[in-house]
């Protein structure tokens, strides 16, 4: 009876301690999934670096995994980094940062610190309680909780730093860094649609003048191209919906006009942003049209028998 009684608690123990296993396992693996940040290359264009742990010039690739600390550097061409799964970085070419990158998922700490150049960032989900996404220049510091932002940074010819910060959705909170390091108590607030400069010489760090509407003429064209919707509903939102067109009196269709040998051999009406076609007849046997008829029309153009 008491080997019974003995072989049923040792049962007992053993299921006890499976039990107890198999929850550690569990969460173990949670432990691991929640604490793993996805920081990779989405795209690359052209001349790029990674520098990482004093090894200089990686080479980078689609899909490349990030570490935090790592330094990326786009010499020509353009970078597209994606952080976990809702947030962008649009890297224009003379651009260098630091990127660090910390925390989970649910508590996301992240800061770029932007040597040079020009990023837009992307945030496409509003931010925890508990995480942050700030970006640092020489003379600024930002911090956003979700919104798209463009900041770039330039030098002069004095060496003078300029910190430029373009709002296109939400809002940033900027606050001056000074030559020492220090970050300045007053916070400016730059709305969706409005922009800021702010510089640095060897006397003084400040804002140039006061938050005004954004230059939109000034935008990259492949800032442009990938927030056209948002950009259009900002300039209708301020008044400058007029600027989408280029001029009030643009032709809607051109007129394309061959000749051979200096005589008219034909025209055609070509509507504004379309092709020229090429004549189906040609002049003589040899020769063809000294032009490139994949090119859109958006001038009146001579085209010559060559």
């Amino acid at each position: 009876m008491e080997k019974k009684k003995s072989r049923r608690w040792i049962i007992i123990a053993v299921a006890i301690l499976v039990i107890a296993a198999v929850v550690a396992i569990i969460l173990l693996i949670t432990k691991k999934k929640d604490s793993y940040r996805v920081i990779k290359i989405y795209e690359v264009e052209g001349a790029a670096f990674v520098q990482r742990d004093g090894v200089d010039d990686l080479e980078p690739y689609a899909n490349m995994l990030l570490k935090s600390g790592d330094t990326v550097r786009v010499d020509d061409g353009s970078m597209t980094l994606k952080l976990d799964e809702d947030k962008y970085v649009y890297v224009e070419e003379n651009t260098e940062f630091k990127l660090i990158a910390q925390g989970t998922d649910e508590n996301s700490k992240t800061t770029i610190e932007l040597t040079k150049g020009a990023i837009t960032n992307e945030i496409q989900n509003k931010l925890s309680t508990e995480s942050s996404y700030e970006v640092n220049t020489p003379n600024a510091t930002m911090a956003v909780r979700g919104t798209v932002f463009r900041v770039e940074v330039t030098y002069d010819e004095a060496g003078v730093c300029y910190t430029k910060v373009s709002t296109l959705e939400g809002k940033v909170a900027s606050r001056l860094v000074y030559a020492d390091g220090s970050v300045g108590e007053q916070e400016v607030l730059i709305e969706h649609g409005y922009e800021v400069i702010i510089y640095q010489d060897d006397k003084n760090t400040d804002y140039m003048g006061d938050v005004e509407p954004i230059d939109f003429s000034k935008l990259p064209q492949a800032v442009s191209e990938r927030f056209g919707a948002l950009i259009e509903e900002l300039k209708e939102e301020l008044g400058l919906k007029e600027e989408t067109t280029e001029t009030t009196n643009q032709k809607s269709e051109y007129t394309v006009t061959f000749l051979y040998n200096g005589a008219v051999f034909g025209t055609q009406t070509v509507k504004a942003g379309a092709c020229a076609q090429e004549p189906s007849l040609m002049p003589e046997a040899g020769g063809s049209w000294d032009y490139d008829f994949s090119k859109p029309v958006m001038e009146d153009i001579t085209i010559e028998w060559k």
